[in-house]
């Protein structure tokens, strides 16, 4: 596994692993999954703030990516930041999801950034779940039927680590 900076030439892959989530998961409440140029679009969005959006590799092969973006843009925010992760369903299990998501939160933390959060869809997605803890994120609350898809009304649960000392 190589871990690096995402490339304008891993967007193809990107948007594929990202659309089988969308249509097949809760993860994510987009519907539609968003096309290589509208990725390219966020992810040069977080490049200009210069935060982290990684792939992992394997054999060659993007198989999974994470990214931090800021929580909100009001500037008393400023140093929280919400984290992605998306692995290819073939990839499942495998540790990238923890490898990125372990690398996202180093270099944020070596920014001066103070907290993250992740925001997971649906309080059933158990991964997301488990591997936001084992990285040291806590349960900080659950926004209860906020999101619907699939015709079922779904939670995001909130989870939240502290990066830096203030």
């Amino acid at each position: 596994m190589l871990l690096r900076d995402a490339a304008p030439e891993d967007f193809p892959a990107i948007a594929a692993i990202y659309a089988h989530h969308v249509r097949t998961g809760t993860g994510s409440f987009e519907e539609e999954p968003p096309g290589v140029e509208i990725m390219i679009e966020r992810w040069r969005a977080i490049a200009t703030r210069s935060l982290p959006w990684l792939v992992a590799e394997v054999d060659g092969v993007v198989a999974g990516y994470s990214y931090a973006r800021p929580y909100h843009e009001r500037f008393a925010y400023r140093f929280t930041l919400e984290d992605a992760v998306y692995v290819a369903p073939d990839a499942a299990g495998c540790g990238l999801g923890r490898a990125l998501l372990t690398s996202v939160i180093a270099r944020c933390a070596a920014q001066g950034y103070r907290q993250m959060v992740a925001i997971i869809g649906d309080s059933a997605n158990a991964g997301s779940i488990g591997l936001h803890a084992s990285l040291g994120f806590r349960h900080v609350g659950i926004l209860r039927n906020v999101g619907l898809k699939f015709g079922r009304s779904l939670d995001s649960v909130l989870m939240q680590r502290e990066l830096a000392q203030k």
